[in-house]
């Protein structure tokens, strides 16, 4: 068997009560709050020195998780601006689907998402949109129409 499933998209930031605020203003669920240290992680991180606060959040179905991690040691490093475009080599981005797609870019503005470009319609199958959240984060999001 090769993979039974994902389990889970990692993200390092600096501010993580602003992540974590933003992606339960999303909609997904804090399943914890811990902190991580010693020999194991730095075994697999391939650090030294590792201690990082993590935070782990699933979606309300239950099967998707995100980690977010702040490093507290060795200190988080930033290969570029934050504001890059979507079509860096190596840009991530995290998309979920949702049932308004206006209403939840309202409720993440406050939480500092910004629209990259506009919520456009595909056919007439999906709203789709790309905001940028915290950290620089993009995140996708998909309104299926029918």
């Amino acid at each position: 068997m090769a993979i039974q499933r994902m389990d889970n998209v990692g993200i390092v930031v600096e501010d993580m009560d602003a992540a974590v605020a933003f992606f339960v203003e999303l909609g997904m669920e804090l399943e914890g709050r811990a902190e991580v240290e010693g020999p194991f992680a730095d075994k697999c991180t391939g650090l030294e020195g590792v201690h990082c606060d993590v935070a782990m959040l699933r979606t309300p179905d239950g099967h998707s998780r995100l980690e977010l991690a702040k490093y507290l040691s060795p200190a988080a490093v930033r290969t570029g601006p934050r504001d890059q475009p979507h079509n860096i080599v190596g840009t991530h981005r995290v998309m979920f689907a949702v049932d308004d797609i206006e209403d939840t870019v309202a409720r993440l503005r406050p939480h500092g998402a910004e629209l990259l470009g506009e919520v456009a319609r595909f056919e007439d199958i999906f709203l789709l949109c790309y905001v940028r959240g915290p950290e620089g984060i993009i995140v996708g999001l998909a309104e299926q129409l029918r």
